[in-house]
């Protein structure tokens, strides 16, 4: 039997851990669990984000999607962050105020979602986005498949 994970946990290693700290938690409203460091500069804070995916996409796949959100293209691979939340507007005016850069203002995608983007501390670009229908919604219209079933 395949071994199915359990959790999802993306280590982000940042110089400035007080204002990834406050920007997760305190900004993003991610709440903080118990976690184990020793001391003086040993930190750690490990925060719960909901259910967790991983969203595989090809280099022309995440274009695509810059091109969508009216975000900024970035050369080569990279990581990024994307939450669910159910106020993407809401989100972003929040991580705004707080000082994030706003990379890309909300904005409706075909596959009907608010997305928006904005710069996270520790390089890291976050994705907002607010589903507009359900998975089931979404499973009956065209373009909508597995990667398996899909035509190439």
């Amino acid at each position: 039997m395949t071994p199915q994970p359990l959790q999802l946990r993306l280590i982000i290693e940042t110089d400035d851990f007080d204002e990834a700290v406050r920007f997760y938690r305190d900004v993003l409203g991610m709440p903080e669990q118990p976690a184990f460091a020793t001391t003086g500069d040993d930190r750690v804070s490990i925060l719960h984000a909901g259910v967790a995916t991983i969203e595989l996409a090809t280099p022309t796949h995440a274009r695509a999607i810059d091109a969508m959100e009216d975000a900024p293209t970035t050369d080569g691979p990279t990581l990024r962050i994307a939450l669910e939340v159910a106020d993407t507007e809401h989100a972003v005016a929040v991580s705004e105020e707080t000082g994030a850069e706003v990379l890309a203002r909300p904005i409706e995608t075909p596959f009907r979602t608010i997305n928006a983007r904005v710069q996270g501390p520790a390089g890291w670009q976050v994705t907002f986005f607010q589903e507009l229908e359900t998975l089931q919604q979404r499973q009956s219209r065209t373009g909508f498949d597995t990667d398996d079933r899909r035509a190439r």
